[in-house]
Formats: structure tokens, sequence, C-alpha cells
């Protein structure tokens, strides 16, 4: 299935994978080698950008050591550690394709599930194929308060969203243009695209999640738990405060 890429955007690519990371090194070149096979058997133009978000190990080697294998694996280097949201961010903007996915640098989420994310989004005309974890390779103390999480965030934010917290989507570029920017925005992303006004056909499928090879998690319930119930809030507050103005009639030449 083919993406219809609008002649009027400024991307040229049928797709963008975004990938942040932080000290990294183990498990980087293993997850770009899958990336590269499963790509190669679509016939989608595609890039992958790596995020270093402020790694302290030799993350950076590695994605120059991949890079310069496959040119499409391309890098970009934070001066520090800004955080998940920020990195995806900064994806985002540089990204060149019509179509975002946005997975784990850890390994835990399975590269095949892309194409069928985005199939699904194509079939299903979406803006957003969110992917939740039916079985989850998680301790039961991660699995627990991401149940807690997700239930409040939902609650609140009057959504349904299954797992919010699983990284593996695939959106369309324009669904992000403009969207706000804050520490632990990417626990929102469904809810602020939909927030946002011109994407709300967003669904779920689940996806594969697999045990971390190398490394340690770097979140826990005091650093992601409790700042995410209070940003859960915050979100809300926006919800109701946001304000889209149509134009009735223009003399110049703009799009509603």
């Amino acid at each position: 299935m083919s993406v219809v890429i609008d002649k009027d955007a400024p991307w040229n690519l049928d797709m963008s994978i975004i990938i942040p990371v932080n000290d990294e090194e183990l498990n980087i070149a293993g997850l770009a080698e899958e990336l590269t096979m499963v790509m190669r058997s679509t016939s989608w133009s595609w890039e992958c950008l790596w995020i270093d978000d402020g790694s302290t190990d030799n993350t950076l080697s590695e994605l120059q050591q991949i890079h310069k294998k496959d040119a499409r694996h391309q890098f970009i280097v934070l001066s520090r550690n800004y955080g998940q949201s920020a990195a995806l961010y900064t994806g985002f903007n540089h990204a060149r394709g019509e179509m975002l996915v946005t997975l784990d640098g850890d390994g835990q989420n399975d590269p095949s599930d892309i194409p069928v994310l985005v199939r699904h989004l194509l079939e299903n005309n979406a803006d957003m194929v969110n992917g939740w974890r039916k079985y989850r390779s998680d301790t039961a103390v991660r699995k627990i308060s991401s149940r807690i999480a997700n239930a409040f965030r939902n609650r609140v934010t009057h959504e349904q969203i299954r797992d919010v917290g699983c990284s593996m989507r695939v959106f369309r570029h324009r669904c992000v243009e403009g969207i706000p920017v804050f520490r632990g925005m990417h626990r929102f992303l469904p809810t602020l695209i939909r927030t946002g006004g011109c994407c709300s056909r967003i669904v779920e499928m689940p996806v594969r999640h697999r045990p971390r090879a190398y490394g340690q998690t770097k979140y826990g319930i005091h650093n992601r738990l409790w700042v995410g119930l209070m940003d859960t809030l915050a979100v809300r507050w926006m919800q109701t405060r946001m304000v889209y103005p149509k134009v009735k009639t223009s003399s110049l030449n703009i799009r509603n």
C-alpha cells in the first residue's frame, strides 16, 4: 500500500522513524540492523533519526558507525540530557517523512511491528495508530504503576487509550505541527494530537514487547508515576483552554 504525500507539504519521504536514545551503546547497533532489514522488505522511502539525548557512554560512536554503513540512519546530538519529550520534538522538527514512527532505543519495541502499524493507519485512514503492549516484559512494579497512571490519565482527560506509555506508534506528520512541548509530553501524545483539532482519528492495536537485552531502564515510580499524575492535571487544564478560531472570510490566500 502506497503513501500519498501532500505536494504542498515540506516533507519528501514516506516515513521518518524517530528514536530517542540515552546511554544505549549496547542496544542500538542490533536495533539498527533489525530496522534496516524490516524496511528493506517494504516499498516505502524512509529515514531513521536517532536523537542522542546527552549520552555519556559510547552511544555517539555507535551512531556514527551505523550512519557510515547506511546513510538513511541519521543522528542528532543534543547538547545535554533534555528528556525523551524534547528529543522526540527535535525529531519531529527535523523529520522529512509524511508519516512518523516512534519507538524506544532499548530494543524492547519490535521493528517488525512497523509495517503492520503503517498499513493499519493507511487502511483505516487514521491519523494515529497507538501501540499497546498486550504482553509486557517488565517487572510487576512497572506494570502496576503504568496501570495506575493510564487509568488516572484516561479518567481526567476523558480518553480511552489503553497504553499511553507505549512508545511504538505511527502518525501523520501534520498532527504534531505546533504541538506544545513540555517534559512528559510524550506520555500524552494521543491526547495532545486530538486536542490540536486537526487529527482526531486515533486507533490502537497490540504490539510486541521484548525483554531489555542490555542496560537498565531509566524510569521508575519516583521519576515517572508521580510527575505523570501532576502532568495529567496540566493537560486537562490545557484541554479546557484551547481555542481554534475559524476564518469566515479574508482577502488573503489562506487555509483554515
